[in-house]
């Protein structure tokens, strides 16, 4: 497979064509960003961990029957994708409530949903990335009444399979962001990446965090969280 031009370059990746016009490569960095890219800093190794762990876990939902862009690792960096035209929505799961989630409805951190909540927001870096509910999707014409059943059908199953899965690992899946795309058939499937930067993490027995949360509030061990999450992941996977 021949890496030609890069594409893009965003915030934790970079993605460039290939010699087939349906496959691309996905480059990971240790670049990290917090709150919309006002905070920014460097992860180091956080790149080669992301890049495993969301290929793993790509891996086991496709096993699971979930569609997704995966097609094969070709370094510890480097993955290799199918071409999918982006839905501009991030779709937010949430188990517990955290984040953003407490400081917009003022629910205390560590508040247990009796079954999991779904958020759309508009991928939109001008905006801000905002909240917005289906009717608005379906009116901007982001994604048809279809798509969006679908994808709130994926995104809960993904949620099923993988809680269970951390819950082996001894970790909490407390929330997590997803985005899918198009194939060029019009199919949908899981594209972007899982990994510490995309999900809460906590310990299940002491409540540490082990994912970006780290690196957003200055809490420290942020490189040691990541490889903590990513040996839990190796000897369960």
């Amino acid at each position: 497979m021949e890496k030609r031009e890069q594409l893009y370059e965003g915030k934790a990746k970079k993605i460039f064509a290939t010699d087939d016009p349906q496959l691309l490569i996905i480059d990971y960095k240790d670049d990290a960003t917090a709150f919309n890219g006002l905070k920014k800093g460097t992860i180091t190794g956080k790149g080669i961990i992301n890049n495993k762990m969301s290929n793993s876990l790509m891996q086991m939902l496709e096993k699971a029957g979930i569609p997704t862009h995966f097609v094969r690792e070709l370094s510890d960096r480097e993955t290799l994708v199918k071409k999918v035209s982006i839905i501009p929505l991030e779709v937010i799961v949430r188990n517990i409530a955290a984040g953003s989630f407490s400081k917009r409805y003022g629910v205390g951190e560590g508040f247990r949903f009796d079954e999991p909540t779904i958020e759309f927001s508009y991928k939109n870096d001008e905006l801000g990335d905002p909240l917005i509910n289906e009717y608005h999707a379906v009116a901007m014409k982001l994604a048809a009444k279809e798509e969006i059943e679908t994808i709130k059908k994926y995104a809960l199953r993904i949620n099923e399979i993988l809680k269970a899965f951390w819950n082996e690992c001894g970790v909490t899946l407390v929330d997590f962001k997803l985005e899918f795309g198009r194939l060029s058939d019009g199919s949908i499937v899981l594209a972007d990446e899982i990994s510490p930067d995309t999900c809460r993490l906590w310990d299940s027995k002491t409540g540490e965090k082990l994912d970006k949360d780290r690196f957003r509030h200055d809490l420290g061990g942020v490189e040691d969280a990541y490889q903590e999450i990513m040996r839990r992941l190796t000897e369960n996977i």
